[in-house]
């Protein structure tokens, strides 16, 4: 027993070697402990990745690529800041969709609102056929669907379950006949209006036309629920919005919004909507966009545009004269950071008011300049379930938030379809200015 006693000697010797110290400290250093959180926001994406409610690719191929996508990389795009003119490579690609748990995406066929009527259905159409032939090119990884049963399997296969959301009423050009047509092409959702006021809906973001939805327009929440496709009140009033859960007979959605009591911003989501959502059944799907997080960020934003606009009434014609004093301004009053914390006050408010049944996600991808500070692109998602765990929020509720509310509505649009599918479309005609 003698030969392997070890003498203090011995020891102090191995120690005063530095080498050897380290060794014997790494050995006998303690493993450190999981984070409870990262492992509860772990397992719920796991057994519910993230159905998100709205991303804008769509929009960024056209700006970028005119649509030209034949060698178009998907796989990785953080290659792409010199197609834009400020430099900023687009947020979403194959490689961070799967970093960030997406199981399911609605892509947005956005176009613009300074189009004519006829001209945003044509655009509608041609970025719905983008959007398709790019989902197309990677069978390995999405699988375009339509319905809630085929979403369910695609993500049960590993892929990410792409579905099209047309952004603004003015892609149907005021006809419930091209309404439904946009449904047989694909559109699940349709946003009423998108920032300026339709001919028969009221914009968040314009002034007041038709004290919410007109006769029309509550024409065309009828007829999209008995077609199935979802209303997404997401950019309009609150008068609209209380219009369409008035007339609505399956859940309503916004798919990209926060709630107005944490930032004021029009295009976020008023108590008195939230309210009434758990009686409709319907979800707010929460945006990650700082300005309409971050009320600090949105104060500051309010103060630089009035600076700027009284440099260019008091130095008009001089824009060297402009620019310089922006610069000194945005010197010395920086943009507040926004945080993931920001998004889960959000998500805190609107579970006290509606309920945790009540929420999603739709970041709003590649329609913003960046997401928050650590979920700035589509591989941030986890972060956010994360900051969600460590509030105390249960791997159930983040099932529920993450897809599980998203599915469920969907599928409840579709049995209301199914209900009242003996019923004839509507055939109201919207009464066109000048029509005799």
């Amino acid at each position: 027993m003698q030969r392997f006693a070890i003498s203090i000697t011995a020891i102090a010797v191995c120690l005063s070697n530095p080498l050897v110290a380290q060794s014997i400290a790494e050995d006998v250093a303690p493993e450190i402990a999981p984070d409870p959180a990262v492992e509860t926001a772990n397992a719920a994406l796991e057994a519910a990745p993230v159905f998100d409610g709205h991303n804008d690719v769509p929009i960024q191929l056209r700006a970028r690529f005119d649509n030209q996508i034949n060698d178009f990389d998907f796989a990785d795009t953080t290659d792409t800041g010199s197609t834009h003119p400020e430099g900023r490579a687009m947020h979403s690609d194959l490689a961070r969709l799967a970093a960030g748990k997406v199981g399911a995406q609605y892509w947005s066929v956005y176009v613009p609102v300074s189009l004519t009527e006829p001209e945003a259905v044509q655009m509608t159409m041609e970025q719905i056929d983008v959007m398709k032939r790019l989902i197309d090119r990677y069978p390995d990884s999405l699988r375009y669907v339509e319905t809630a049963d085929q979403t369910e399997r695609a993500m049960a296969d590993g892929l990410i379950a792409s579905l099209l959301g047309m952004e603004g009423g003015h892609s149907i050009g005021s006809s419930l006949a091209v309404l439904r047509q946009m449904y047989a092409l694909g559109a699940r959702y349709m946003t009423i209006t998108h920032s300026r006021n339709t001919p028969w809906a009221d914009s968040a973001t314009d002034d007041p036309e038709h004290g919410g939805l007109s006769e029309f327009g509550r024409d065309v929440i009828r007829e999209m629920n008995r077609i199935g496709m979802l209303v997404d009140l997401s950019h309009v009033s609150e008068d609209a919005m209380m219009d369409a859960l008035d007339v609505a007979k399956a859940p309503v959605i916004f798919s990209h919004s926060g709630a107005r009591a944490v930032n004021g911003h029009a295009r976020n989501v008023p108590d008195s909507v939230l309210k009434r959502l758990p009686y409709n059944g319907g979800i707010v799907m929460v945006v990650a966009l700082p300005g309409f997080l971050n009320d600090e960020r949105r104060q500051w934003y309010a103060a630089r545009q009035a600076e700027e606009a009284k440099l260019k009434s008091l130095f008009q014609g001089q824009p060297t004269v402009v620019k310089t004093a922006m610069d000194e301004w945005d010197a010395a009053n920086p943009e507040p950071q926004t945080m993931v914390s920001h998004m889960a006050d959000h998500i805190d408010h609107i579970r006290e008011i509606a309920g945790v049944e009540s929420i999603g996600i739709g970041a709003d991808f590649d329609g913003m300049p960046t997401g928050p500070v650590g979920f700035e692109d589509s591989s941030g998602y986890p972060a956010l379930f994360e900051e969600l765990a460590r509030r105390g929020y249960s791997q159930v509720e983040l099932e529920l938030i993450a897809s599980r509310n998203a599915l469920r509505v969907l599928r409840q649009a579709e049995r209301y379809a199914a209900s009242v599918s003996d019923q004839p479309p509507i055939e109201t005609l919207f009464e066109r200015a000048g029509a005799e």
